[in-house]
């Protein structure tokens, strides 16, 4: 009869490519990615064929835009440390990380209710219309999705059946994915307030 092995010592949860959320979450992105890249062919395709661009529209105003940019910027250093909070599972410093990161989650959201506005021209205005809304409107809904799970997480995080091990490992998957939001959009806000002067 073989003894028992003691395995009181090993982890109780993992992190990063040691669980298959995160490879389900690096799988979500790349299909989301997939997306992003074939909306923004799609803009600089229509772009090509143009005699004027933008399409029977003026600029868009980018200062809402570049508010936005700044704002994702800035939660970037907090998302960081949020991440190794988890991962250290350090309970006090993950709840003050996740409120402060579902604030940055709000002011973006908020911001880009404006941004709509500014960009000009109505969604079924033309071609140039419906691309930029769609752009805009795809990032949009990752900014939501994020924001309504780092919600969630940061309530749960303030119940006792929160502080186990797997939360802390679905705020470090979380905190993956705000960088996937983060830099999807850099792309998308260069090709739609920039390029468009440059060209």
């Amino acid at each position: 009869m073989k003894a028992a092995r003691d395995v009181s010592g090993l982890p109780r949860c993992g992190f990063g490519p040691r669980t298959l959320t995160w490879w389900g979450t690096l799988a979500f992105m790349a299909l989301e990615g997939t997306g992003f890249l074939l909306a923004a062919g799609s803009y600089l395709y229509l772009m090509t064929l143009a005699p004027k661009w933008p399409l029977n529209a003026p600029q868009p105003g980018h200062w809402l835009g570049t508010i936005v940019t700044v704002l994702l910027l800035l939660s970037v250093p907090l998302n960081k440390l949020l991440d190794k909070w988890a991962r250290a599972q350090a309970m006090p410093k993950v709840r003050i990380g996740l409120i402060g990161m579902s604030l940055f989650g709000i002011a973006p959201l908020i911001v880009r209710g404006f941004e709509f506005a500014a960009i000009n021209v109505r969604w079924d205005s033309n071609a140039y219309g419906s691309v930029v809304w769609f752009l805009l409107g795809l990032h949009t809904t990752h900014l939501l999705t994020d924001v309504a799970d780092t919600l969630v997480l940061t309530v749960l995080m303030f119940k006792p059946e929160g502080q186990n091990g797997r939360r802390f490992s679905d705020v470090s998957d979380n905190a993956f994915y705000w960088d996937f939001v983060v830099l999807s959009w850099l792309p998308i806000y260069f090709i739609l307030y920039w390029l468009p002067r440059i060209a």
